[in-house]
């Protein structure tokens, strides 16, 4: 079973969040990790048409013209200067999707991800997708109890209207 969490807990997740739930959630024999050992590109292509059909541009390949680069700075007459790339986009409500496999938590990628859509311009939502085990370690539960303690600290202020974690 396909599970998540949103953040802030004190919030319910859009119907567009919940639309991508179902999109994992449809492809679950396909891409469970208690079944699977895809790397993320391959879940990605998997779930690729469903995340389509509900408005999201996704990343084709690994060539530039490939990717999906979500600008962070800007330099002369407003061109990017500086930008990141990642998996998927929905451009109207503003979220951003990771897809991650093994090293979501072992080489802190979730991190990384989290810290890149912080930074981004005209993001409000990231979508974390991970698997919920690898190698015998939770990394789902792990990503949720580093967002939960972040939460409830108080001590930071977040760009991000909220946080969406799945775990396939």
């Amino acid at each position: 079973m396909v599970l998540w969490q949103y953040f802030p807990k004190s919030k319910q997740a859009s119907d567009i969040l919940q639309d991508v739930v179902k999109c994992f959630s449809e492809a679950e024999s396909k891409i469970s990790s208690k079944t699977h050992t895809y790397h993320s590109n391959e879940v990605l292509e998997r779930i690729r048409a469903p995340l389509e059909s509900i408005g999201f541009k996704v990343e084709t390949g690994k060539r530039k013209k490939d990717k999906i680069s979500i600008p962070v700075l800007f330099g002369l007459k407003g061109k990017p200067k500086k930008s990141f790339d990642v998996d998927a986009f929905h451009k109207e409500s503003k979220i951003v999707l990771e897809v991650e496999a093994g090293r979501a938590v072992i080489n802190n990628q979730f991190l990384k991800d989290f810290f890149e859509a912080c930074v981004m311009y005209d993001v409000d939502y990231l979508i974390l997708a991970l698997r919920k085990t690898y190698n015998k370690r939770q990394d789902f539960e792990t990503v949720l109890n580093f967002f939960d303690t972040l939460y409830a600290s108080g001590r930071m202020s977040l760009p991000l209207k909220g946080i969406l974690v799945i775990g396939y």
